[in-house]
């Protein structure tokens, strides 16, 4: 089958490249003419485990290609799909901007020849693909064409196994001729027996959200309950995996850390509760989700000033990972953003790593912060050092020679990586999250 990606950011040069492997016929588009030249020599614009042999052996093998014209991909191509960026809204009031959707959808419409499924895969507030439809019926009204929502669920890090070996697939149609447009890309799933779910496209649109939104829910009450286990004197990894035992419960995003972050969940539960607000309803278990992680943040602070002796000032702290979760370079709405500004100001010298994220890490965070080649240059000569993001390169460091080149044996995990009881042994003074 032959489809046009529209966008090459995370999602669509995934969805893409993916979509080649299953064998269809893929070409990936973007405006940015630099970005294109960059993915026709091979060059990946961001960082995710086996994509770029993955992209490699599909432009070889001649299923995949990369345009910055629309009328060279979407003329002929029976599906398209757009993915470009949904951003929280310049506005600052938390609403999706859709303005990257609705332009990618004018720009389709004209080239669109013969029966095309147009597919949101983007994620978009209820409502977006029937906007998209009217925007391509106003463009072009002799189209013949269907819209769709088939929302992505993928982690980054794990981008490539999500796509190939996915829970289910959900796909948002009108009619059985998109149905079956899309049943068609996705059968080399079938071999798998992945579910496929069917269902209206709002339902689709909304699911995402909702998902989204649930995995944030967790992730706040596990810090919440680590806030509550610091109180008491109790050890919320234990607490975390007896409750994640349960099947009703599960035992994912049950870690406590500094709060998440990230391309999605910080823009989506915003977008959702506004979303919602528009329809006179609430969503208060999600708005407390938000709040608790943003004061999540600001905790982190207070925990790190206190370790170092109740004043920042003056101090060394080295930091180990910037990205928000391990795997990626995405610094999006990474707890490092909020922290370790607040630590500068307040006089401190940073000193940090990042196995992959330092070069976004820049065009983040502000000046003043000391990047180094590896773990141990962060530690040296340093009054305390924070476990930022559990990249597999800082789960077995030489906890020895840590010690030996800081000034101040203070570690402070705040993933919760280690053993206090063997960093105790090892003569640090030991914080964690929600541990004693």
């Amino acid at each position: 089958m032959k489809i046009a990606i529209i966008g090459t950011g995370y999602v669509g040069l995934v969805t893409g490249t993916c979509f080649a492997e299953f064998g269809h016929d893929v070409v990936c588009v973007d405006k940015i003419e630099e970005k294109i030249t960059r993915l026709r020599q091979g060059q990946i614009p961001i960082y995710e485990p086996g994509l770029d042999i993955l992209v490699a052996k599909n432009v070889a093998e001649g299923r995949l290609s990369f345009t910055t014209k629309l009328e060279e991909a979407v003329p002929d191509t029976e599906a398209v799909f757009i993915a470009v960026g949904t951003p929280s809204s310049r506005r600052g009031d938390g609403y999706a901007d859709l303005s990257y959707i609705y332009a990618a959808a004018k720009e389709i419409a004209p080239c669109l020849r013969g029966y095309t499924v147009v597919i949101d895969k983007s994620t978009v507030p209820v409502g977006t693909a029937r906007q998209v439809a009217r925007i391509i019926r106003e463009a072009n009204p002799q189209a013949d064409f269907d819209v769709a929502s088939n929302p992505e669920f993928l982690r980054e890090g794990a981008a490539i196994a999500d796509f190939m070996r996915p829970d289910r697939v959900v796909i948002g149609v009108d009619s059985e001729r998109s149905e079956q447009v899309l049943r068609d890309i996705y059968k080399p799933l079938y071999l798998q027996e992945t579910p496929i779910v069917s269902t209206s496209i709002e339902t689709a649109e909304l699911t995402k959200y909702a998902a989204n939104a649930f995995l944030a829910v967790k992730i706040s009450f596990i810090n919440e309950i680590a806030s509550v286990c610091e109180a008491v004197g109790a050890d919320v990894t234990a607490l975390a995996k007896g409750i994640g035992m349960d099947g009703r419960i599960g035992s994912k995003f049950l870690h406590p850390g500094p709060g998440y972050g990230g391309s999605c969940f910080p823009k989506d539960t915003l977008a959702l509760m506004r979303l919602v607000q528009e329809y006179g309803e609430n969503l208060r278990i999600v708005e407390a989700a938000v709040d608790v992680n943003s004061a999540q943040k600001a905790r982190m602070v207070k925990k790190i000033r206190d370790a170092v002796g109740g004043s920042e000032a003056k101090k060394t702290i080295g930091v180990l990972g910037l990205t928000f979760k391990p795997e990626t370079d995405d610094m999006r709405d990474a707890p490092a953003i909020t922290i370790l500004p607040a630590l500068l100001e307040k006089g401190a010298t940073i000193r940090a790593h990042d196995p992959k994220g330092m070069d976004e890490a820049k065009k983040y965070l502000p000046d003043g912060i000391e990047y180094v080649d590896n773990a141990y240059a962060a530690c040296e000569g340093a009054d305390a050092v924070v476990l930022m993001t559990e990249w597999n390169q800082y789960r077995a460091l030489d906890i020895e020679k840590i010690k030996q080149d800081m000034r101040t044996p203070v570690f402070i995990d705040l993933r919760n990586v280690y053993d206090p009881a063997v960093m105790r042994a090892h003569g640090f003074q030991y914080v964690g999250v929600g541990r004693q």
